[in-house]
């Protein structure tokens, strides 16, 4: 006799809870891995074991909350905000445009002092102030760094005029050297290649004299998906790596180990949004810290 019982339902394999529950498990490894999440678990933890002496000694970027958050920089969304630098003779901030090459120069508030063209330049992504009036600008396509003079009656800038020096072909040319900053403390430049994230330094007087040849620095510590800009902590010497691809602020201490980090991600540190795209970082000589992202935005923190 033939039953008219239903015959039971088996789902396909790739619905059957197990095979789901190991594809996400796959995909969150993979997404982990590649924003280096288990990198920043473990520098968290570690975090919670410094002492109040050590942390003290060093920025502590956990204890940074934006005060100044995504104003844009007027009429210049479309030219593409590429780093930052602050001149301690003037109490004022450098911005460097890549896609229409210019400086410009903003008060700490954010707000926009002058425009200054830069005539002969492709595309420059860093940009640090260094002694005497002295700028050292990359320059991602011409593969250069060129050292310029910037007084308060500067109102354009000519590439022929000024020394450059050439910083070589990169390990991917299309993610070349991005990044710039100026370590008083050890007279030198630190430069830095977007992809994959490698550190230089190049000895100088700070007033447009370079000396022997850029070298490489360890560069293991900077566990990022790129490399953005750089910036450093004049009271401490300790160098700040920012990076877009990991939404990551990095401090370095004076032997290239990790000692905090910062998420740019919106929610955290006081941010209502995550930054678009963090393109270049500074710190003055109290602390604050400023930011710019891409297209035009002007982020600033102060230490709690």
């Amino acid at each position: 006799m033939q039953s008219n019982a239903p015959a039971s339902f088996k789902r396909p394999f790739y619905l059957r809870w197990p095979f789901g529950l190991a594809v996400a498990v796959m995909i969150a490894y993979g997404v982990a891995f590649a924003m280096h999440w288990d990198d920043r678990a473990a520098l968290w933890v570690k975090e919670g074991f410094e002492s109040t002496a050590e942390r003290s000694e060093s920025v502590w970027l956990p204890d940074y909350t934006v005060d100044i958050d995504a104003k844009p920089l007027p009429e210049m969304a479309d030219y593409e905000a590429s780093d930052l630098t602050y001149n301690p003779s003037t109490r004022t901030l450098f911005a460097v445009m890549g896609k229409q090459p210019f400086l410009t120069e903003l008060n700490l508030d954010g707000d926009v002092l002058r425009n200054i063209p830069l005539n002969g330049w492709a595309n420059p992504e860093g940009v640090t102030v260094m002694d005497g009036g002295y700028l050292a600008i990359t320059d991602e396509r011409l593969h250069d760094l060129t050292v310029v003079k910037v007084d308060a009656a500067t109102t354009a800038l000519n590439h022929a005029d000024f020394p450059s020096h050439d910083l070589g072909a990169s390990q991917n040319g299309n993610k070349g050297y991005e990044a710039v900053v100026w370590d008083a403390s050890k007279q030198r430049l630190v430069i830095g290649e977007e992809r994959p994230p490698r550190l230089y330094e190049w000895k100088s007087n700070g007033q447009g004299q370079l000396t022997g040849e850029k070298t490489p620095l360890p560069s293991d510590s900077l566990d990022l998906r790129n490399l953005s800009a750089l910036g450093i902590d004049p009271r401490t010497g300790h160098l700040l790596a920012l990076s877009a691809d990991s939404n990551m602020l990095l401090e370095l201490d004076e032997q290239g180990e990790q000692v905090s980090f910062m998420t740019l991600l919106g929610g955290f540190n006081g941010l209502q949004h995550t930054i678009p795209r963090a393109e270049g970082v500074a710190m003055d000589d109290q602390g604050t810290l400023y930011m710019v992202s891409e297209p035009a935005l002007f982020y600033r923190f102060t230490k709690g």
